[in-house]
């Protein structure tokens, strides 16, 4: 049987300066909240969108990395487990594609894999499975820590599904998605990461926002 999982995104694409003063080029994404406050005697509504909260996992090579060790990069995100018999290893290599094609951008980027599955997929795991799939990029690590936690973090705050599912394959069910999150640690989009084309266009976003954002060329 086959299961289909799908999350409804509320987008707001702002392509001029919104609240925070900031010129934005590609959308928002996310729940976000409506904020009413008085300006001159006029109410005003501001759009809200969660930041991304503080999070500490082990990466492949047992080093425990914090999300504020990343500041100052965009990330580009997934979630997976290494004994997942359908769409990771699919994932993954589109992901290393990605990361040959931003190799001039490798100081500005931080890719990261989280798994869904910690219980198996310890340090030396992901290590093994870092290795089996021959990537060589400095600039992404493969996390593991705490299930609960890790679910939660894909859902509210990446906005990518991942959770337990005994009828999927492999015990685990969670979309192909990659999430493209700025630098103040906002998702400015959500990506099919088995599609090229969608990886293309994800390529395409990174250096959009860079450049536009960050004048980064």
């Amino acid at each position: 049987m086959k299961i289909v999982f799908s999350i409804t995104l509320l987008i707001v694409l702002f392509s001029c300066k919104n609240s925070d003063n900031k010129v934005r080029v590609l959308p928002m994404v996310g729940n976000f909240d409506i904020v009413y406050s008085m300006v001159d005697g006029k109410e005003v509504a501001d759009t809200i969108f969660p930041k991304m909260v503080d999070f500490s996992y082990l990466n492949q090579d047992s080093i425990l990395i914090k999300s504020t060790d990343m500041k100052g990069k965009i990330w580009i995100a997934d979630f997976m487990f290494t004994s997942c018999p359908t769409i990771c290893p699919k994932m993954t290599e589109q992901m290393k594609r990605l990361s040959g094609m931003t190799k001039d951008l490798e100081d500005q980027i931080q890719f990261m894999s989280f798994s869904i599955n910690p219980k198996y997929d310890t340090p030396s795991q992901l290590k093994k499975y870092f290795k089996a799939h021959k990537i060589t990029t400095s600039n992404w690590y493969f996390f593991t820590g705490n299930e609960a936690k890790t679910h939660d973090l894909g859902i509210n705050n990446f906005q990518i599904f991942a959770g337990q599912d005994a009828s999927a394959a492999g015990g685990y069910a969670h979309t192909a998605a990659f999430a493209l999150v700025d630098k103040e640690g906002y998702v400015r989009g959500v990506y099919m990461g088995t599609d090229p084309k969608e990886v293309n266009k994800l390529e395409k976003d990174i250096r959009k926002l860079l450049k536009y954002e960050y004048s980064v060329n």
